[in-house]
């Protein structure tokens, strides 16, 4: 199914880049945002991938969340618990982790996120950049013959990987093999495998998505080599500079990305300087490939009660069952 991609008039935007993303101009973020101005920035998002808010420090973490709810509903990262509660993701660089790989957001679950919404509290004073690719622009890319392969294959994706590594902890940290092994602890405190189609159907737009990233693990029934080169042979497509978008933040700025249709990487090139950003996503939906089959969980066998895995309504109302 096809969605147009017009927007509506009552929204002010300018391009960020050929490609993908928008800045949207004269919309206060909020939870008192009417329903026509929600639904004209699910409208552009979808066209764009990806939206730029400047000037929204009045939003505090309170006020963050209920603005999410507008859009569907959050959820809790599936393995690291919230600091008090809410569904703020929090990603500070002086406590050593830096996310500075491509990746979609939590794919080693089946339903992943549908969307992110970040929002810049300290920022070093030169870098710390984020950068968005287009996954449908990449597939658009691609020759006949490869978009062929793509739509026969699958991929296992994990959180169990080489944490430290991948995640860029600080030199101090990742020479500390304590405190190496306690961030890996608690990110792989349940280890997830998750098969996905390689080429995903957006569900609103129709458009073909590569569903690759950093927590690819393999490509189902090819040798490890083999799988590696094909790996690398489409996420290059992904990461190829027309289909991307670089953000430079300011403290206040949000960003909002449709999660099952983009990539992102941030930037690590800003040294021991701080940078705090908070994240809530929201709960996602079982991807379905070209061939009409869905993803689906290889392990644990006995898997918790997590996002993406169970609708995140009914973990909430669970949740607020069991404090009544």
């Amino acid at each position: 199914m096809s969605v147009s991609t017009s927007v509506p008039t009552e929204l002010r935007l300018t391009p960020a880049a050929g490609r993908i993303g928008a800045i949207v101009h004269d919309v206060k973020l909020g939870a008192d945002l009417p329903a026509e101005t929600v639904a004209a920035l699910e409208a552009a998002l979808y066209e764009h991938k990806v939206l730029f808010f400047r000037g929204q420090e009045h939003l505090d973490d309170a006020e963050h969340e209920a603005f999410a709810r507008l859009l569907g509903q959050p959820v809790f990262h599936p393995t690291v618990p919230s600091a008090d509660g809410r569904y703020i993701f929090e990603l500070d660089a002086t406590k050593g982790v830096r996310a500075n790989n491509w990746h979609t957001d939590v794919t080693f679950v089946p339903s992943y996120p549908k969307a992110s919404i970040l929002r810049a509290l300290e920022l070093p004073p030169a870098g710390g950049s984020t950068v968005w690719a287009n996954t449908a622009a990449a597939y658009q890319d691609l020759p006949e013959p490869l978009k062929v392969l793509a739509e026969s294959l699958r991929a296992v994706h994990t959180n169990d990987y080489d944490y430290a590594a991948s995640l860029a902890l600080s030199p101090e940290l990742a020479d500390n093999a304590e405190i190496a092994e306690r961030f890996r602890r608690v990110f792989v405190s349940t280890a997830f495998k998750t098969e996905h189609p390689l080429v995903r159907v957006h569900p609103v737009t129709g458009e073909k998505n590569l569903l690759l990233g950093s927590f690819v693990l393999k490509i189902v029934g090819v040798s490890g080599k083999d799988s590696r080169a094909l790996v690398e042979l489409y996420q290059r497509y992904v990461e190829r500079l027309e289909n991307t978008v670089r953000w430079d933040w300011q403290v206040g700025d949000v960003a909002i990305w449709d999660n099952r249709a983009t990539q992102h990487y941030a930037v690590n090139d800003y040294g021991d300087e701080p940078r705090l950003v908070r994240r809530i996503t929201l709960d996602g939906d079982l991807p379905v490939g070209v061939d009409g089959r869905p993803s689906r969980l290889l392990e644990p066998a006995d898997p918790p009660r997590v996002a993406g895995l169970v609708p995140a309504a009914e973990l909430e109302a669970e949740a607020l069952g069991a404090k009544s």
